[in-house]
């Protein structure tokens, strides 16, 4: 534990010589200064805990050292006891209005000087502690503020993010475990985009209700598989739905990932069909897989950003998808390629699709 040290004020080397000895005697750290503008000068850079100010000195009295000192908010609770050989009956009053907190008088008795001492460093120190624990409090508080801020900002951000991605997915980017996905790059995706056959028919002849109810349905049990294969939900409009793999975080086999996830949800929109079909509603839905490179970022203005991909590889997916009959999954040369076989497969045809200027091989999945 550091030391208390003491600043001894008196013009009388004497007296200055004789208080420090015995107050070093006791193990404080003693500084000494002969007039009050010395004393005064010396406070910011030693910083003493107690000081002993002699009243009688010329120039500048105790009585206005001690003023100053409590003129300035730094020093408000810095014990000062003044030294006198006057009638401290009298001194008293001019002294506590100076802002004193103790007297002694000369000839200085050594136990009254080290028991005042000790009164007085005692009482520093709770104020000293008490300031202390004041700062600690007060930078807790700051800080709990800031992670209160952080973590709204990042429950703002989390809420945001699951509009496209799982929510372990976008709690890893709100995190920092994942790049950020708004920001414009290029990498290779799997794509796969699906909606009902008969949807528009459906939606003619039967009332909005009906519809919202089998869309509802519709994408519930969608949105269960997407979450559970970690898929993106690039976007989804009425019956429409786009997801890709291997972005924003790059995955080990997006290609057998989304197949996956496409005979899951073909599995899934049968149970489906089956009940619509007793409530008179033929519905039925087709699937399309393909790969390539895309361009993905923040798509919108300020006030709307939304998360999306650009390529011709979600063109291909939305064709093969209008292709594909209900029930069925078409997929391009690119992705069986990355299958290598362990799903299989049967070839569909070369298709022509639009604003594609040659046929395009296609792949049927073998569901069952």
């Amino acid at each position: 534990m550091t030391a208390s040290k003491v600043l001894v004020v008196d013009d009388v080397p004497v007296n200055v010589k004789l208080l420090a000895d015995i107050l070093a005697m006791k193990g404080y750290e003693v500084v000494t200064a002969s007039s009050g503008p010395q004393a005064l000068a010396l406070l910011p850079t030693e910083k003493p805990d107690l000081v002993l100010l002699d009243v009688m000195m010329p120039g500048m009295s105790g009585y206005e050292v001690c003023a100053a000192i409590r003129a300035d908010p730094a020093h408000a609770m810095l014990p000062v006891v003044l030294v006198t050989a006057l009638d401290p009956g009298k001194e008293r009053i001019k002294g506590l209005e100076a802002g004193a907190d103790d007297f002694l008088s000369k000839p200085v008795s050594q136990a009254e000087l080290l028991a005042r001492v000790r009164s007085l460093l005692r009482i520093k120190n709770l104020y000293d502690q008490v300031q202390r624990q004041s700062a600690e409090l007060a930078e807790w508080n700051r800080q709990l503020e800031e992670r209160v801020a952080k973590g709204v900002r990042e429950l703002e951000s989390l809420g945001r993010l699951k509009r496209f991605f799982s929510p372990q997915l976008a709690e890893l980017i709100v995190a920092g475990g994942a790049d950020d996905p708004l920001k414009s790059h290029r990498r290779e995706i799997t794509v796969v985009f699906l909606d009902l056959r008969g949807f528009t028919a459906f939606t003619e002849t039967a009332e909005p209700e009906e519809v919202m109810g089998v869309l509802a349905e519709y994408h519930a049990a969608m949105g269960r598989l997407i979450l559970q294969y970690e898929g993106t939900l690039e976007r989804f409009s009425g019956d429409g739905m786009m997801v890709f793999f291997n972005d924003p975080v790059p995955i080990a086999e997006p290609a057998l990932r989304a197949v996956e996830m496409a005979r899951a949800m073909q599995q899934e929109v049968d149970v489906l069909s089956a009940a619509w079909k007793k409530r008179g509603y033929d519905l039925t839905m087709g699937i399309g897989v393909a790969q390539g490179f895309a361009t993905i970022g923040g798509i919108g203005f300020p006030g709307r950003i939304d998360y999306g991909a650009i390529g011709t590889v979600t063109n291909l997916a939305a064709r093969l998808c209008g292709e594909a009959a209900g029930g069925e999954i078409l997929m391009s040369r690119r992705v069986v390629g990355a299958l290598d076989g362990r799903l299989s497969a049967e070839p569909a045809g070369e298709l022509m699709l639009k604003g594609f200027q040659r046929p395009v091989p296609t792949f049927r999945v073998v569901i069952g």
